[in-house]
């Protein structure tokens, strides 16, 4: 499966699980269920350490709601833009992953929120 050519529908249906369940990880505090479809790469970026740094910010902030904005078709990859909302206040954010496959699964290869 290339996911790049995927029509937008497929892409969606494959990566917005993806990332609500490293956002749960996240809002949870849960690092394995955070990097739960990481790649490799990303997983020595995001180790438990790392991520409870991230958390430690107080207030706690949790991600909310998210709305599609726009998919970058690349050769070997996808990248997916989001709105992205958080509880702390009305910013509004901008949450951008790169997905790709590895041995057959779409893995998150790169994601910021900002």
């Amino acid at each position: 499966m290339k996911i790049s050519k995927l029509s937008l529908e497929e892409i969606l249906s494959i990566v917005e699980p993806i990332m609500e369940n490293c956002l749960e990880g996240s809002n949870e505090g849960d690092h394995e269920k955070h990097v739960r479809d990481f790649t490799d790469r990303m997983k020595n970026i995001v180790t438990p350490e790392e991520l409870q740094r991230q958390l430690s910010a107080k207030p706690s902030t949790y991600f909310t709601d998210r709305q599609f904005l726009n998919v970058f078709r690349r050769r070997d990859s996808v990248g997916i833009v989001w709105k992205q909302s958080i509880s702390s206040c009305d910013d509004e954010l901008i949450n951008q992953a790169i997905f790709k496959e590895v041995e057959g699964k779409i893995l998150i290869d790169h994601c910021m929120i900002c």
